[in-house]
């Protein structure tokens, strides 16, 4: 491929506003909170026990501690990229650029679908959630309801979905500190705790050996904490709406990573000292157990509220990734241009309708053809976020590449990632290494009997859909020259 000029992160900030449409309305805390929004959901409120019982209590701490150290290189990489180059739906426009544009229209199509089938799940979710409190009441009005709110703040204006994001992120945010904190006094005794005459320290840590069930889980495990914590490169589809990208990124890059190690870690120990490792499981939320044993009241109720908040919060987040996803592909006119026109608020409305109307056929698939269209949609979402950070990774080294070869210095850039090139390459081969056990774990392989097949699609239909495209402006400029 043949280089292009990388921008100046000065020029890009200036100019970008103005040929995009989009408003640059989105601070420092909105990112952080749309980033960690996307990421805590039900992956830590209800699946953080199977870990524990897959891996063991340190296991997990370690698995959870790889994962932590995946997303920190992957952000780092993100954040010189989004300064440099602050556009709106950014991976698939970073992939075009320094990769080629097969692999930019594949990577969008991806992670538009891995977020649509997310947001169709989560309307689901929803719905079955609120049956909780309303048991006679079908699901699928609450669904309804939940998709209602969701479009609603989506559509209004940018400035409006990031305070929503901050505010679902929040609760989520006050619900996981009180649990630390709240399990930290049990555990040193300062709290009774059913089960225990004593304060419980961290016994259960070694009480049936350090790993009860051997190394090998931790890595079988690595896979489900490594899509755990998906949703952190949103910060990177928030960039082109962001004011002062070269501040609010850099803050927002190292202040979700740090957050996300400590709640999530936090959480997984917290649950690991106070619930024995064999009993914890996906039948019942740890943070349920812990709180139940700690005879905190309504603990269930409190706990349904949070993982619907957690919901709605991934939900909000999704329809507004998809929606960028969709309007960056028509301005690239790998889409028809018309569903990259924005409102007077700088809402591109379009591609909005465009989103939910793929979230709600998700939706529809999962209830009439769950076992094999909605099965097929699954699959191939989920690798989406390991094929994205590795794209991050290697779009980053090739940035950085023709930087210093245009004759820039590394000082001219607006953020410098540190630990270059050894974090980029770390990134690339702890996903190569994800992808590897996705081969080996049985139960997850047949993932890339679809997506092996889906990603050759998009590669045919971009490629046959250009060859198409170049044909036809031959075509008319011929007759041009016919009719001159």
């Amino acid at each position: 491929m043949k280089p292009q000029e990388a921008p100046s992160s000065r020029n890009t900030r200036d100019a970008e506003p103005e040929a995009t449409g989009l408003e640059r309305k989105m601070e420092s805390r909105h990112l952080t909170m749309i980033s960690l929004g996307g990421v805590i959901g039900t992956g830590l409120f209800l699946s953080s026990g199977y870990t524990i019982h897959q891996a063991g209590p340190l296991g997990a701490i370690i698995a959870y501690a790889i994962g932590s150290l995946l997303v920190y290189f992957v952000m780092l990489c993100l954040g010189e990229l989004s300064v440099a180059m602050p556009y709106a739906g950014s991976f698939h426009l970073y992939a075009n650029r320094f990769i080629g544009p097969g692999t930019a229209f594949t990577i969008a199509i991806l992670y538009w679908l891995n977020w649509a089938v997310a947001l169709a799940s989560e309307f689901t979710a929803a719905g079955l959630l609120m049956q909780r409190w309303f048991p006679g009441s079908p699901a699928w009005v609450w669904s309804a309801v939940f998709i209602a709110v969701v479009f609603a703040l989506n559509i209004l204006s940018v400035r409006l979905y990031g305070e929503s994001e901050f505010w679902f992120a929040s609760i989520k945010v006050f619900a996981i500190v009180a649990f630390i904190i709240i399990g930290l006094l049990a555990i040193f005794g300062a709290m009774p705790i059913a089960g225990y005459d004593s304060a419980p320290l961290f016994r259960n840590f070694s009480a049936d050996g350090w790993f009860p069930n051997g190394i090998a889980p931790i890595f079988s495990t690595l896979l489900t904490v490594v899509f755990a914590f998906s949703g952190t490169e949103v910060v990177g589809v928030a960039a082109g709406e962001t004011r002062d990208p070269a501040k609010a990124i850099p803050k927002a890059v190292h202040t979700t990573v740090l957050r996300l190690a400590i709640f999530f870690i936090g959480s997984i120990a917290v649950m690991a000292a106070l619930i024995p490792w064999h009993r914890s499981g996906v039948d019942t939320s740890p943070f349920v157990l812990v709180f139940q044993s700690i005879g905190m009241p309504f603990a269930g109720d409190v706990m349904n509220f949070v993982v619907l908040t957690a919901v709605l919060s991934a939900a909000n987040s999704g329809l507004y990734v998809c929606s960028r996803m969709v309007w960056s592909l028509a301005k690239e006119r790998m889409l028809p241009k018309g569903l990259a026109k924005t409102n007077f608020r700088g809402v591109p409305v379009f591609a909005v309708l465009v989103s939910m109307a793929g979230s709600l056929l998700a939706l529809l698939s999962s209830v009439i053809a769950a076992s094999t269209v909605y099965l097929a949609l699954v699959a191939v979402s989920g690798l989406a976020t390991i094929v994205v950070w590795a794209s991050v990774a290697v779009c980053q080294i090739r940035f950085r590449r023709q930087w210093v070869a245009q004759g820039h210095s590394v000082d001219e850039l607006g953020y410098r990632a540190p630990g270059y090139p050894f974090v980029p390459w770390a990134a690339i081969v702890m996903c190569v290494l994800a992808l590897v056990l996705v081969v080996l774990d049985e139960s997850q392989r047949s993932t890339l009997y679809y997506m092996i097949p889906f990603v050759a699609l998009c590669y045919a239909f971009h490629y046959g859909r250009e060859a198409w495209r170049r044909r036809r402006e031959r075509r008319l400029q011929g007759r041009r020259g016919d009719e001159a």
